[in-house]
């Protein structure tokens, strides 16, 4: 059996192309799952900021009842801020849908779609800041540097397109975690994600970056590339694997062929205005987040396996501890009718069965007020709700439910290891087979923790 070191000796043909693609266990070829997958690929909606689970998708008629009075319960140990009394959701909620999922006036259009959604209430987690609950739902640690979740979906099963990346995020934000959300750690560096742009740049600026190359043709970039390859080969030869020169020349090859394939799929110009109207781009409050989204669908259709689309600005967008009210209309209305066209899209398409859609925040919100103007929330670890569409989980279903004030997840829980675990189960990986060993043990996204939660397959 020729080994690894074998190839890169005798090959005559340097990285060029396929070649790459057979001698390195690299993110840019599709890989066997483990066993048969009800989902293809993800796109993740991140809300950052933590929005309010009391104010979207899961009513407490009790938090109505009691407004205003003191919390009845014991607080959580350790908290983001002090906290007052109980503060009721300032929007009405109503059922949706043949399934009757509840959803506030927040959301009229993704409460159209209801019927295709699976929320999960009872997710928890254990960290109340941003930093730690934004690494802790990408990564699965909230004090390490581990490889994030669409990384590790790219080492698993690569990509369908070996001329994009396996992994891709529209415009991530930069703080709380920063490049770590989207990076590959110890896994190969082919499998970390691919930004275009940042939560600070304009969406229409959001595209890879000196993807396009007038001075060299793309004749002359091969015969450079070969060349380097010629070279690298020879220090491969005389001082064996190396992995971070591996990454790099799997990085130069992959940008070589992104250049015929990203400038097309970043392209908007062929959707018709039909297609761009119901992801809301004819309007300029919801232009960027439906620009994001339409995004989305064209690189999971050109067969990226993760794809994260963030909301977030030079803020932190949904972190309303004051101004609850204006900030969290002003975001639900950004993000909405993207949100709820995206999913109609996929689904008139015919992705939407084998593309599993998950939207969350890092955490919820407390049920009791913060500060003196009875409009804000504090931060809320202990039970909030993300929902999942399409990717093999029940449509028009509910599963688990925070305490009958919303502070903790109480019936069902759902830890995030378990919601990772679930995730990779559905795409046909197994959480525990899904390892990388580095620095002397096997690691893998839920570390020694995780439960799949079956309950939530169609």
């Amino acid at each position: 059996m020729m080994t690894r070191r074998d190839a890169l000796r005798h090959t005559a043909l340097g990285f060029g192309g396929l070649a790459l693609a057979d001698l390195l266990r690299a993110a840019d070829s599709a890989r066997a799952p483990h066993f048969a997958p009800r989902a293809k690929r993800v796109i993740f909606l991140f809300m950052k900021g933590g929005p309010s689970h009391l104010d979207t998708f899961e009513p407490k008629p009790l938090l109505d009842r009691d407004d205003g009075k003191p919390y009845p319960g014991s607080r959580p140990r350790v908290v983001f801020a002090p906290t007052g009394n109980l503060l009721k959701s300032p929007w009405k909620f109503r059922q949706y849908g043949q399934s009757g999922s509840p959803v506030s006036e927040l959301f009229p259009h993704v409460a159209g779609c209801v019927d295709d959604i699976c929320f999960v209430h009872s997710l928890h987690g254990t960290n109340p800041a941003h930093g730690g609950a934004v690494l802790k739902l990408h990564t699965g640690s909230d004090n390490f540097v581990r490889p994030s979740m669409g990384a590790w979906v790219a080492y698993g099963l690569g990509t369908e397109n070996a001329d994009l990346p396996a992994f891709v995020t529209v415009c991530p934000t930069l703080a709380h975690g920063g490049v770590n959300n989207w990076g590959s750690a110890f896994l190969p560096a082919a499998c970390q994600g691919v930004p275009l742009g940042n939560a600070s740049t304009p969406v229409e600026q959001a595209r890879v970056r000196y993807i396009d190359n007038p001075r060299t043709t793309r004749t002359a970039q091969r015969r450079q590339l070969d060349l380097l390859a010629d070279l690298n080969r020879g220090h491969l030869d005389r001082s064996g694997p190396d992995a971070a020169l591996e990454g790099r020349i799997e990085s130069f090859e992959l940008a070589f062929r992104m250049q015929q394939t990203m400038p097309e799929a970043e392209d908007l110009a062929k959707e018709s205005h039909l297609t761009k109207a119901l992801y809301g781009m004819d309007d300029p409050v919801t232009a960027p987040f439906g620009r994001q989204c339409l995004l989305a669908r064209r690189l999971a259709e050109r067969g990226v396996r993760f794809v994260q689309v963030t909301h977030s600005d030079a803020n932190v967008q949904w972190d309303q501890h004051g101004n609850l009210r204006a900030g969290h209309a002003k975001n639900a209305r950004e993000v909405d009718k993207p949100i709820a066209g995206l999913l109609k899209d996929l689904k008139a398409r015919g992705l939407l069965n084998d593309t599993l859609v998950l939207w969350g925040g890092e955490f919820g919100r407390t049920p009791t007020v913060e500060g003196g103007g009875r409009d804000g929330r504090d931060h809320n670890p202990e039970g909030f709700t993300v929902w999942m569409a399409g990717g093999g989980v029940k449509p028009g279903f509910r599963y688990g439910a925070t305490d009958e004030y919303g502070w903790y997840a109480a019936e069902n829980k759902v830890h995030v290891h378990d919601l990772h675990a679930t995730v990779l189960a559905l795409l046909g990986l197994d959480h525990e087979r899904l390892t990388f060993r580095h620095a002397g043990r096997d690691f893998r996204l839920t570390d020694v923790h995780g439960r799949v939660v079956r309950e939530l397959f169609a």
